[in-house]
């Protein structure tokens, strides 16, 4: 009797597979008639706490009785906003809808393949959390503040604006700062894990940097078309950034989802890096308070940031807006009708919840704009987090050249200070026709244009 044959009889996959063919292995060799093994197989599944302190069967019955629910036979049906989505991503997504922990979902109009779940994905747990639905880039997050410079700084004072974002963030992998920045987020207990424990002089030497990939910090013109907070209609100069936890949040999702798979050997292969942590186990609940304390890193992050260039500037913020994708929620939604709470992984998705306000940057020759959740229940309250791409690194290099980008950037009035081939404007979706596909989900309140980009240089390690 083969795995094959264990399966159609109902042995889940993994250890109590594993165990069951030990059984048969040992009644055999004590003389047991062969002819009855696929009998014995189905006694124990019948009622494995019956041989509970049986010899020959009670390791078998044990990995039975402690075998996580089977994966779903079909997946669960869930809602997709945006037309021509990657199969793979689809794939991604119809797979994670087959775990027993799912409860519902949702794909965004940005969506492409990721680990795990796909860029773009919602997935709605009970009581469990996956990390790598987080993400390695934990709290990967947005952060725009308008400033009180003339607008025609971005012409007249470029070098200025240039300078002020060199001297107060840094990009590369592993880039830190020599002389440290303070933020209260290092008065937190940095010991509710061990690796955020391990990982604080680094966190701490990284604090106020942007990493590389698809990160960067930039400033452009933002036209408000309505009135938002204490902000009149009109256009502004405003600074945007998007980082994440850095190295710390990134040795977070390494460890943890190397555990969650430990713990869930039982799922198939082409679901294990869906592998989920229960919060009623001690290590769920030790990653969610990991996962809680890298949120207000990357928090700290881009606080920083903004603080030093407008001092650098010596400018005033006006408004200051902010949200966070790559983490999950504990929120009560409506599913099939009944509210529960659940636990809710953006994975490159936006909260939209009504009224909540978020960013969705287009490219860095492209619009980006503010955002009001609708509050749209089929979209576990969520919009995408950007444009999404359409190309993969390795492709965009083999594609592109600096000659054609910098005349496309001139042609836009955008200046680059630094960028990957890997990140230019083409390598994403028109985010105009993300934006059609979500006006369910989000209302736009105004409108970032980029004038002034700076990411990692070109070579760089993409750490998002």
């Amino acid at each position: 009797m083969n795995t094959q044959d264990l399966a159609r009889l109902g042995v889940p996959h993994g250890k109590a597979q594993r165990r069951a063919i030990d059984f048969i292995a040992n009644y055999v060799l004590k003389g047991g008639d062969r002819t009855r093994i696929e009998d014995e197989i189905k006694a124990v599944l019948a009622n494995p706490t019956l041989f509970a302190e049986d010899p020959l069967r009670k390791e078998f019955a044990e990995a039975l009785v402690n075998a996580p629910p089977p994966p779903r036979p079909d997946p669960l049906k869930y809602h997709q906003w945006g037309e021509g989505l990657e199969s793979e991503a689809i794939a991604q997504m119809e797979k994670a809808c087959m775990l027993p922990v799912s409860v519902a979902a949702a794909l965004m109009p940005d969506a492409h393949v990721g680990y795990g779940l796909p860029i773009g994905g919602v997935l709605a747990t009970e009581n469990s959390v996956i990390p790598y639905a987080v993400g390695v880039d934990i709290a990967c997050r947005m952060k725009m503040t308008v400033l009180d410079l003339p607008p025609d700084h971005l012409d007249r004072r470029q070098d200025k604006l240039t300078r002020a974002i060199q001297e107060e963030t840094r990009f590369g992998v592993g880039a830190n700062f020599k002389s440290r920045r303070h933020h209260e987020v290092l008065d937190r207990d940095w010991s509710v894990s061990p690796i955020t424990k391990q990982n604080k002089d680094k966190a701490w030497s990284q604090l106020g940097t942007s990493g590389s990939g698809n990160h960067f910090v930039e400033f452009g013109t933002f036209t408000a078309k309505e009135k938002i907070g204490d902000l009149p209609p009109g256009e502004y100069i405003a600074l945007l950034s998007h980082s994440g936890s850095r190295g710390t949040g990134a040795a977070v999702c390494d460890y943890y989802s190397k555990l969650a798979v430990k713990k869930q050997e039982d799922l198939p292969k082409e679901l294990q890096r869906l592998s989920w942590l229960s919060l009623d186990d001690p290590d769920g609940r030790e990653y969610w308070d990991a996962m809680e304390l890298m949120g207000l890193y990357a928090a700290a992050n881009h606080a920083l940031i903004h603080k030093h260039v407008a001092d650098n500037l010596g400018a005033r913020v006006l408004l200051d807006i902010e949200n966070h994708h790559n983490f999950a929620w504990k929120e009560k939604h409506l599913i099939n009708g009944v509210e529960r709470e659940v636990v809710v992984h953006r994975k490159g998705a936006t909260p939209a919840g009504r009224g909540t306000l978020g960013i969705i940057p287009g490219s860095m020759a492209s619009p980006g704009f503010v955002v009001q959740g609708k509050g749209k229940d089929e979209s576990l309250h969520s919009a995408s987090h950007g444009a999404g791409r359409v190309m993969s690194r390795s492709r965009a290099n083999q594609t592109f050249n600096w000659k054609e980008v910098n005349h496309f950037l001139r042609d836009r009035g955008v200046t680059l200070i630094s960028a990957g081939l890997d990140e230019v404007p083409m390598v994403y979706k028109d985010i105009h026709t993300v934006m059609a596909a979500q006006t369910d989900l989000v209302e736009i309140l105004g409108q970032f244009d980029p004038k002034l980009v700076k990411m990692a240089p070109h070579g760089e390690r993409a750490e998002d």
